[in-house]
């Protein structure tokens, strides 16, 4: 029996430092196919054309309130500039105002980033509203009342199939 503890203990100090060196024999899942950014790119023009971004917003601490802003349609103009035709419904009025906004992109996430862009008839705004799946979450400010600003988020919902309403302006541009 001393014999066999003997070889035993042998055996393991022998064969651990081996062991120890040799890495660990796992099977790895190849890496999943990441979409190109032309993709991603299609894939948001798809999810935000026809879309009503259905939610909430604060304006500083008060309690949030609910939220609804209609995309008729979005493309791509060039660079992190797109084209955002966005119906806007006060009263009695209802138009579809053209909007080019920069969208920027963390890795596979859209987000929506305006830095004190101006909108006739609306005020200027600074915004990061981030995208993912159907949901959308962000942060707002006016910039011409500094004390209101605040948060939003909801979910991304499809639009009924409608014409852009009637009563178009020109394209708002950052200058």
């Amino acid at each position: 029996m001393k014999r066999s503890l003997t070889t035993l203990l042998v055996l393991v100090v022998t064969l651990l430092p081996a062991l120890a060196e040799e890495p660990a024999k796992v099977a790895v899942p190849p890496p999943a196919t990441q979409p190109t950014q032309a993709d991603l790119e299609a894939a948001f023009t798809a999810r935000m054309t026809n879309a009503v971004l259905a939610g909430s917003y604060t304006l500083g601490n008060a309690a949030p309130k609910k939220d609804r802003y209609t995309i008729v349609s979005v493309r791509k103009l060039k660079e992190d500039n797109w084209l955002f035709q966005a119906r806007v419904q006060f009263g009695s009025k209802d138009v579809t105002i053209p909007m080019i906004i920069p969208v920027k992109w963390a890795g596979d996430t859209p987000v929506i980033s305006v830095t004190e862009l101006g909108f006739p008839g609306l005020g200027s705004y600074t915004a990061r509203v981030m995208i993912y799946g159907d949901q959308y979450a962000g942060t707002w400010q006016d910039n011409v009342n500094k004390e209101h600003g605040g948060h939003l988020w909801g979910r991304i919902e499809r639009a009924a199939a409608t014409q852009p309403a009637a009563g178009t302006t020109k394209p708002v541009e950052k200058h």
